[in-house]
Formats: structure tokens, C-alpha cells, sequence
């Protein structure tokens, strides 16, 4: 099976999600997971059946890199 964009997170086999440590206490959280190809998906923790997207491990760093200089603070709210 080869992870797809919009994939039912219960076809992936075996993830391992992980969330931040911010995360708050209703679970309204995004989780992430490598997939065995080394890809990364990600899903809502309030939907874990629902769909996940799936990255390249460089659109992940570009995504953390980004956040991490601060590309995205105008989104904190």
C-alpha cells in the first residue's frame, strides 16, 4: 500500500503518532507519524480515523524549520 494524500488513517500500516508536548488537554492537537518509506503523516487527533495527509520528510523540515524562525507567527493567536 502506498500512502496517499487524503488516506483514511486507519489504512496506514502501523503508525506510531506523536503529538506535541503543547498540546492541550481536549486532544485538539495534530499527531504526526513516519511511515515506513520515511514520509510523514499527519491527522487530527479529534478525528484518528478520519484522513491524514502525508509529507516528504523535506516538506516536514521546511514546515518546522519555518515555524521555528518564526514564518508562522502571524498565525498565533
Amino acid at each position: 500500500m502506498t500512502p496517499y494524500n487524503g488516506i483514511s488513517a486507519t489504512e496506514l500500516s502501523e503508525p506510531v503518532w506523536q503529538k506535541s508536548r503543547r498540546s492541550n488537554s481536549q486532544g485538539a492537537c495534530v499527531e504526526m507519524a513516519r511511515l515506513s518509506d520515511g514520509s510523514i503523516a499527519m491527522r487530527n487527533s479529534r478525528f484518528p480515523t478520519g484522513p491524514a495527509l502525508v509529507y516528504t520528510q523535506d516538506e516536514v523540515n521546511a514546515l518546522i524549520h519555518g515555524a521555528k524562525d518564526g514564518d508562522f507567527d502571524n498565525l498565533l493567536g
